[in-house]
């Protein structure tokens, strides 16, 4: 638990959206209504579906063939895949994306509830059910993923959350893009939760660790250049200090 909160504790998008959390506790405390642990749920949920939507198909669409383009999704996900040890491949290098995304998610709920609720409250509502129903889902997961790649004692919890996950970097890399603990049901209902006879059938020893690609591709071996990276795909520290 200690090992996992010190990586939690040191995640720059966390840290931006701290205060917003904050502030929406405080917004709950000044308006105690039956609807709030509906607004909970609701932003809660949300974010389960967003985390499996920017997984599949964000972070494992096709690989771009700009190498510039194609550097930033090595960075938010493809070095991620080719260093699963290395915390510093757990999240993207934008810390800034999530407080945008929940802003513009919380200027598109109230436009919608607008006209059903007024101003004030569609927006007191948008903004409690995103900044703190789906930041604690966010956190969550933030959670769920660290302890899933760090070599430290699980209870039965986390070696589940492990297995689970691990299976979707060793094992097959189109299936299981649901993280979060309790929430396989997503992936099944997409039909992309992990089966082993047809993980089985994907499974390439030489490109797993890099969701597909040949590992000596000029984009990857670019990537890998461009973010100081000298050790072979795997290894627990992969980047040099490049001041």
């Amino acid at each position: 638990m200690k090992e996992t909160l010190s990586v939690l504790i040191r995640m720059g998008s966390l840290h931006r959206l701290l205060p917003f959390w904050l502030f929406g506790i405080w917004l709950i405390s000044q308006n105690l209504s039956w609807w709030i642990p509906f607004a909970l749920v609701y932003g809660y949920v949300a974010q389960l579906f967003v985390e499996y939507a920017m997984h599949r198909f964000l972070y494992h669409r096709a690989p771009p063939t700009a190498q510039g383009t194609f550097n930033d999704l090595y960075r938010a996900h493809i070095g991620h895949h080719e260093y699963p040890t290395d915390p510093e491949f757990f999240t993207g290098d934008d810390h800034w994306y999530a407080v945008r995304f929940g802003f513009v998610s919380v200027a598109i709920h109230t436009l919608v509830l607008w006209p059903f609720l007024g101003l004030q409250f569609a927006l007191s509502l948008s903004y409690i059910a995103l900044f703190v129903g789906s930041v604690s889902a966010f956190t969550f997961y933030e959670y769920c993923h660290t302890i899933s790649h760090l070599n430290v004692p699980k209870g039965r919890l986390g070696q589940y959350i492990t297995r689970k996950h691990l299976a979707h970097h060793f094992q097959d890399h189109n299936a299981t893009f649901q993280v979060s603990f309790g929430f396989d049901w997503i992936d099944r209902l997409f039909g992309t939760a992990h089966h082993k006879d047809t993980a089985r059938a994907r499974f390439d020893r030489k490109t797993m660790l890099s969701m597909g690609m040949d590992p000596e591709d000029l984009r990857l071996v670019t990537a890998r250049k461009a973010f100081g990276i000298t050790e072979r795909p795997g290894a627990k520290r992969a980047r040099v200090d490049q001041t």
